[in-house]
């Protein structure tokens, strides 16, 4: 197997076991391809699907959780978990989705899920997503989707040297 079916084969995984049973947790207006390619995009930029904790560079594990390396943030900076807790369009959905899938509604619970529970992490992942006023980048346009993806995470050391290959990886994916 080259490594492109490898990759090929863990991003329909990936698909198939968390972002679409994410999807149908969620409102049908949040399932797109565009949705599901960002999505498959900031994943594997976040974490290559590969680590469901952050991994620091003297091996132990930062505040980031789950595929999408979502950190708990503060309810004063309203970033990360508490931003998607404490969002109007997002609460409501979040907490349908944490008693769906047995989860405490609070954002120290749901964060320490995200390490464990895939759907959630896709769930919450789309949800950070749906709060962005702007319409998702439509399916193909990796400049707009670097973009989108960068004001949204606001990652602390992004690698836009990797965003393009990695985004076709995921459009790919779709195919």
């Amino acid at each position: 197997m080259t490594q492109e079916d490898d990759m090929h084969l863990r991003l329909s995984n990936i698909l198939d076991s968390a972002i679409t049973p994410a999807l149908k947790l969620l409102p049908k207006s949040m399932d797109s391809d565009d949705a599901r390619v960002i999505l498959l995009a900031i994943g594997l930029q976040e974490s290559r699907f590969s680590h469901r904790a952050q991994v620091l560079a003297n091996g132990g594990k930062g505040q980031a959780r789950g595929f999408w390396q979502f950190e708990e943030g503060t309810r004063e900076s309203r970033g990360g978990v508490w931003g998607v807790f404490l969002h109007s369009a997002t609460s409501e959905p979040l907490r349908l989705i944490c008693r769906a899938l047995d989860v405490r509604f609070e954002p120290r619970a749901i964060w320490a899920e995200l390490e464990h529970n895939d759907i959630l992490a896709a769930c919450v992942a789309r949800l950070l997503l749906f709060t962005d006023p702007a319409p998702l980048p439509k399916a193909g346009d990796a400049s707009k989707s670097w973009y989108y993806y960068t004001r949204n995470w606001r990652p602390g050391n992004p690698h836009p040297d990797t965003w393009l290959k990695l985004y076709l990886c995921a459009m790919e994916a779709m195919q």
